[in-house]
């Protein structure tokens, strides 16, 4: 294996752990405080699931830029690209926008979602705004994808 193919599997590798990693600890702090919820009223088990789950699409975006990798190196089947090293880096810093953007926001988003839920908890008819406020946050998950995708697009093998 070249030093260009093996930069290209670590940038792909390291923006699904990375993402990964934000997703994890949002999702571990909205499922602890929907757990708390939850010991005093499990019927609210289905409404606080969305909030919970929201922190999970950084780790999601994470892996479709690794994803996308994989195919733009061809290792799903055909003929594997063999990149030389200046496209090796190149593709292995493509995956920074959507792996920091993923960790930061996820471990943000799921503070909003925790916080979220304590709100939900007292006033469950106001399910909608806290759902909206974690939305903002994945804006710029959303942003780290897009400029992934753009330099990953950019780059030609």
């Amino acid at each position: 294996m070249s030093l260009g193919l093996t930069l290209a599997i670590l940038g792909a590798a390291l923006a699904v752990f990375v993402a990964g990693i934000g997703s994890a600890i949002g999702i571990g702090l909205a499922g602890q405080a929907a757990s708390g919820v939850m010991s005093e009223d499990p019927s609210k088990f289905g409404i606080l699931i969305p909030l919970a789950a929201l922190p999970g699409t950084q780790g999601i975006y994470g892996f479709l830029s690794g994803f996308l990798v994989i195919l733009k190196l061809g290792l799903l089947g055909g003929q594997i690209i063999q990149p030389t090293v200046q496209q090796g880096w190149q593709i292995m810093f493509a995956w920074f926008p959507v792996a920091f953007a993923g960790l930061v926001s996820g471990i943000h988003q799921g503070k909003v979602c925790a916080s979220g839920i304590y709100m939900v908890a007292k006033q469950p008819k106001d399910m909608t705004k806290p759902l909206v406020m974690g939305a903002l946050v994945e804006t710029y998950a959303v942003l780290g994808l897009l400029a992934t995708v753009l330099l990953l697009n950019g780059i030609k093998l």
